[in-house]
């Protein structure tokens, strides 16, 4: 007569020799020219084990379009992004003109150094900056290295954990003067990415990028691109046709 273990069939050992192995997660280095708007391309290394570390459709839609369409205008000017990430908006404006006042990539502690390190890896033409900004009502007040009036704030693939959608207007608001401006991109994934446009508008003046060549394509992607600014901001003067045709009295 067979035992009660005899009977039941036998249970196979799982051992780590049938478990296959997990592929070690390795970084890497890409060459990013934008449709040869770059010469030479931006070089940059991704980090696949953090959110942060890899590359976003939105950064790509941003720093195409400035270089494209905004160059001229950013000129001279300071320049602020926030959650640098890998570095690929504000790293692309860098590489591109010798003429900006300064550039400073922010982010948090742990992305700093991938950002440091990309920094490295090219050979930049305007000075750029790397500092720690966590996102809140007294950001600025605790990172003394970040300039607290920037000229442009740029802001690639931010919005995609609610949470800290508060964080993030707040930061906003203490950066945004009347003559500055946010470029704001992002690719929806869900109902709350748009949740914060609409949040933002209640606070400024929000407007959908429309003077972008590429802006069907990646419309068609899921990406929007806005610019934000402070309610009542100054406008340029725009001369109209009676003004032009007028007479000057003072002249005659």
């Amino acid at each position: 007569m067979s035992s009660h273990s005899d009977s039941e069939p036998q249970l196979l050992s799982i051992t780590e020799d049938l478990v296959p192995a997990r592929l070690p997660i390795v970084p890497s280095i890409t060459p990013i020219d934008f449709d040869r708007l770059l010469n030479p391309p931006l070089i940059l290394q991704d980090d696949p084990t953090q959110c942060g570390g890899q590359l976003w459709p939105g950064g790509m839609v941003l720093a195409k379009y400035l270089l494209q369409q905004k160059m001229s205008d950013l000129q001279g000017k300071t320049i602020l992004e926030l959650g640098s990430g890998s570095g690929l908006v504000g790293l692309s404006l860098a590489l591109s003109s010798p003429h900006l006042s300064s550039v400073h990539l922010t982010d948090l502690p742990a992305i700093l150094p991938l950002l440091q390190h990309n920094r490295s890896l090219n050979t930049l033409l305007s000075p750029t900056h790397i500092s720690v900004l966590p996102w809140g009502s007294d950001s600025l007040s605790t990172s003394i290295s970040t300039p607290s009036s920037p000229d442009i704030i740029l802001a690639a693939d931010c919005c995609y954990f609610e949470p800290s959608f508060p964080l993030l207007l707040a930061t906003l608001q203490q950066l945004l003067r009347q003559d500055s401006v946010c470029y704001f991109c992002f690719k929806k994934r869900r109902r709350a990415d748009i949740g914060f446009v609409k949040k933002a508008r209640k606070v400024f003046d929000v407007r959908a990028v429309e003077d972008d060549p590429d802006r069907e394509v990646w419309q068609r992607k899921g990406i929007h691109l806005f610019e934000i600014r402070a309610k009542g901001h100054h406008k340029p003067h725009e001369i109209s046709k009676a003004e032009v045709e007028k007479p000057n009295l003072q002249l005659l």
